[in-house]
């Protein structure tokens, strides 16, 4: 038995936010029954055709889940939500601000007729305040939290490579609806959960923002390397191979200049005899390492910093990632069916050994529309005239 077993989630969801939220869900058990828009689906559908086809995005966040198609403002489409809504548990909603609530599914409108549904909508800059109808993709809330004044070179801001700003308000997402499923087994009744992105993103910029707490100078951009902490990035081997390395704390630099520079003079050098005096001269110490590093290949460098107990990390591209030997050898890699045929895909994070993790199909566009329909009551002649009036 998983977790969410016998839980139905519906979810008018699109790009990765909520749909990261809902696939979690399902990977412990949810039933989630995605709408989608008749004939396009999930615009994220569209993203690119990288997977046999299908786009990176939407086979990564929508696997075991039922797509039922549905023109949310097709004159039958209020009959249909009315009834899926009578066996789920969870409603989770990321469309454009304030349409929800006038499709009649906002929490004030639902929570009379299902005081047991939780309702979970998910948007750029939450319900209320001067950006409540403000557009919100990830690039811009990574620009409005403050992420891109921190990351990147010191002459350029550079985006994250993922999603970081959807991706975390699904987790907020995901994470709040479980507490809200825990709270009802106890009181019996649902609740309204609001997650917005900018606050979900400016929680997770909360070091940075304590670092310059009080108006005070706030980290530079450092590129790879570690804003405050020296040395603590990337570093050339003498194979041109980069190697990444991290120093915590004063024990780790002295046995870091004796073991792998083998120059144990510089952990008494006053130029570096601190963290903060470290990031201060920071250019002159990375010349020294870069120029120590140069007689040792990658391995080699690697090698010595295991056995100093450095830590370390080789700079893997995404080809190197599939074929990392620490996933391969504990297994993390499973398989799931796609309409593309099979593809691989990681395990949910979280070794649990009360369960296994669902790895279904991701769906083709409107591939249970007609099951879910006659579950709900729908007979064959009914569901084709729905599909004639362009309602599914």
């Amino acid at each position: 038995m998983r977790p969410l077993d016998g839980i139905t989630v519906v979810t008018l969801e699109h790009a990765i936010a909520a749909p990261f939220c809902t696939r979690q869900l399902a990977d412990l058990g949810a039933r989630v029954i995605k709408v989608e828009r008749p004939v396009t689906g999930d615009f994220a559908r569209a993203y690119d055709e990288r997977v046999r086809g299908l786009a990176s995005h939407f086979v990564w966040t929508n696997r075991s889940k039922e797509s039922l198609t549905l023109d949310v403002k097709h004159a039958e489409a209020a009959g249909i939500l009315a009834r899926l809504l009578e066996q789920a548990d969870v409603l989770v909603q990321n469309l454009a601000p304030g349409a929800a609530a006038r499709l009649g599914l906002s929490y004030e409108v639902l929570r009379e007729q299902h005081p047991r549904l939780i309702v979970c909508d998910i948007s750029g800059y939450g319900a209320s305040g001067p950006y409540r109808d403000k557009k919100a993709y990830d690039l811009l809330i990574q620009s409005e939290s403050g992420f891109l004044s921190i990351t990147g070179s010191p002459d350029a801001p550079a985006k994250a490579g993922c999603s970081i700003a959807d991706i975390a308000a699904g987790m907020y997402a995901y994470s709040n609806i479980l507490a809200a499923l825990l709270q009802r087994g106890r009181s019996g009744r649902g609740c309204h959960i609001e997650v917005s992105m900018l606050e979900s993103m400016v929680e997770w910029m909360s070091y940075p923002l304590y670092y310059a707490f009080d108006g005070a100078t706030p980290p530079p951009r450092a590129g790879a390397a570690h804003a405050t902490i020296t040395p603590y990035g990337p570093f050339t081997a003498g194979d041109g191979k980069t190697v990444m390395l991290g120093l915590q704390n004063e024990r780790e630099w002295e046995v870091f200049c004796r073991a792998v520079l083998e120059r144990p003079e510089l952990a008494a050098d006053p130029r570096f005899s601190s963290s903060s005096r470290r990031t201060a001269n920071r250019q002159e110490l990375e010349a020294l390492i870069v120029a120590s590093f140069a007689s040792l290949s990658s391995e080699q460098l690697i090698g010595r910093l295991d056995a100093a107990q450095i830590a370390n990390a080789r700079m893997n591209d995404m080809h190197d990632v599939w074929e990392h030997p620490q996933l391969r050898a504990r297994g993390r890699w499973a398989e799931v069916a796609t309409p593309a045929g099979p593809i691989p895909a990681l395990l949910p994070p979280g070794a649990v050994d009360a369960f296994t993790p669902r790895m279904d199909a991701v769906p083709a566009l409107g591939q249970h529309t007609d099951a879910i329909l006659g579950e709900l009551g729908w007979d064959a002649a009914a569901i084709e005239r729905l599909r004639q009036a362009g309602a599914i």
